[in-house]
């Protein structure tokens, strides 16, 4: 042989080859050459499949699957040949028989095509028709499918390997019936597992309702039961984790990024409907499922919780573990020291939104106001801020732009930095608004802007919009008095406006609007006359 494999690949060779896989498939799923590895199936004595013929047909006696008996007497513990085996040779003779007297059969080697493609009953029997001039029904052909999936054994699925302390598996599945708190009626939990790739250790959490915040705090508190971090850890593309769904640049949810990364780990989220991916936390969490939790109700979630900690402990981590051979708890413990150290301090959790910058150059977060970097007006970014700070972020890079201490509602957080040189031309058509809408008007926003600068541009908004419900000539008069007295402010203006008692009118006896009674006699009089027929004469 030109090629020597290692002792391990040679077995997954001729395992694969006993169930019945192409040499195409073979190096696909190994890696191997298909020359080499048809060297030592023929060496181990075992059969290898004959090249495909795309888009021909065989004689209808010809058109069979042959069940050919093992080689070589199988070693102790291993299946027959005829046992479980996919692409292989049928279970039962009576699926044989089937297959052979099918008016499908002289289309099986092309049927099996389309099947490991995952093509289903329907597209292989429209395809039959366009291509092979197909007569029969599309029962002959479904019925055709089935029998030759029921004949065939399930596919072999690799166990993925990893290093102690490298991978975590994390997903949601459905939790016990708890007695909720407000509502005092049963209601469907929500549980959340993580697994261990190595050691299959898990830690499962149970929850009300999932969020953002939650998904990344059961992380934290995952972390912590561990003792230690994952350096990886795999997910579905659930929203609370992966905004977007990408095979090679997923958007990950901002808060959950930065809770992984304060902890030392990455996500790795799973291709969309690839769960074998994530296997392991898909078996643990239908463990859960179907032993500890199946039939039981709880009266709160602390019960609950408390039931499946003492259950983890009991009999979760004290098994024998099927794939392993080896106690849970005898392989966390080699897996826990390999595992990345907790930080000294818990991750500090922000909320985070869009916001717009307004003409001011500043963005509005819970009532108060903080400065962006000139250039920005009109566009959005991202915000992030907790009890303390308020962080301004690119969207297209994240790149943060400012970081503002909290200010108290109605408030300016303005850098001297962010103050712009001149006034801006969004500024200056603000005050030539004013300068239309009256003297008064246009003095009163000019000292507002001299006074406050940009930040004193919604003043100006508010001061140009009680126009509309107060009309010009009023807001006018309301901005001259506002200077009179020395309060140049848009409060004043309004408040002014809003409890200044407006002139009643009246009117007098004697008054132009008033016409005499006689006007209306003769108005009625007129209209209430009969208008004379054409063709009527006077006598």
């Amino acid at each position: 042989m030109g090629n020597v494999l290692s002792d391990e690949k040679q077995q997954q060779v001729i395992a694969l080859g006993r169930l019945g896989w192409s040499l195409r498939r073979i190096e696909e799923a190994t890696g191997v050459r298909r020359e080499t590895a048809s060297s030592y199936l023929k060496a181990a004595g075992v059969g290898v499949r004959p090249p495909r013929r795309w888009g021909k047909t065989k004689p209808a006696n010809e058109g069979t699957i042959e069940v050919r008996p093992a080689r070589e007497e199988p070693s102790a513990g291993a299946k027959p040949a005829n046992e479980g085996t996919t692409g292989g040779a049928p279970r039962s003779c009576a699926a044989v028989r089937h297959l052979r007297a099918s008016i499908v059969a002289p289309y099986v080697d092309l049927v099996q095509q389309r099947l490991e493609v995952g093509r289903n009953a329907r597209a292989v029997y429209e395809e039959l028709v366009d291509t092979q001039g197909y007569t029969g029904s599309y029962i002959s052909v479904r019925r055709f499918v089935r029998t030759l999936r029921d004949s065939q054994g399930p596919e072999a699925k690799a166990v993925i390997h990893t290093a102690p302390g490298e991978e975590a598996q994390v997903d949601y599945g459905e939790g016990p019936m708890v007695r909720h708190p407000e509502t005092g009626k049963y209601r469907r939990t929500r549980m959340f597992v993580l697994t261990l790739g190595y050691s299959r250790k898990s830690v499962r959490l149970l929850c009300w309702k999932s969020s953002s915040r939650t998904w990344a705090q059961l992380h934290e508190e995952a972390f912590r039961r561990l003792g230690g971090v994952a350096r990886t850890v795999v997910l579905d593309n659930l929203r609370e984790g992966v905004l977007a769904a990408d095979v090679y640049e997923p958007a990950l949810n901002p808060l959950f990024r930065d809770v992984l990364a304060h902890y030392g780990a990455t996500a790795l989220p799973a291709r969309v409907r690839h769960p074998d991916r994530k296997g392991k936390v898909e078996s643990a969490v239908g463990h859960a499922q179907r032993t500890p939790l199946k039939g039981l109700r709880f009266e709160s979630l602390q019960d609950a919780q408390a039931y499946l900690d003492a259950w983890e402990a009991r009999w979760a981590d004290t098994r024998i573990h099927g794939t392993t051979k080896r106690q849970v708890a005898a392989m966390f413990s080699e897996e826990c020291p390999k595992l990345l150290p907790l930080p000294v301090e818990p991750f500090r959790y922000y909320a985070f939104g869009e916001r717009v910058v307004h003409l001011d150059g500043h963005v509005e977060v819970e009532g108060a106001y903080y400065s962006v970097p000139p250039g920005h007006i009109g566009r959005k970014l991202h915000v992030q801020w907790d009890s303390l700070h308020v962080r301004l972020l690119l969207p297209s890079s994240g790149l943060l732009l400012r970081e503002h201490t909290r200010t108290p509602r109605g408030h300016h957080r303005t850098r001297e930095e962010d103050r712009p040189s001149h006034a801006p031309r969004t500024t200056l058509q603000l005050l030539e608004r004013a300068a239309r809408a009256g003297r008064s008007v246009a003095a009163l926003c000019t000292e507002v802007h001299h006074r406050e600068g940009e930040t004193g541009t919604r003043r100006i908004l508010g001061v140009l919009s009680l126009a509309r419900k107060y009309g010009t000539a009023a807001l006018d008069d309301a901005c001259e008095v506002a200077l009179e007295v020395g309060v140049p402010t848009y409060r004043f203006v309004r408040r002014y406006l809003e409890r200044r008692t407006p002139t009643p009118v009246t009117l007098r006896q004697v008054d132009p609007l008033i016409r005499e009674l006689t006007h209306y006699r003769d108005v009625i009089a007129r209209l209430t006359q009969p208008t004379p027929h054409p063709g009527d004469t006077e006598t």
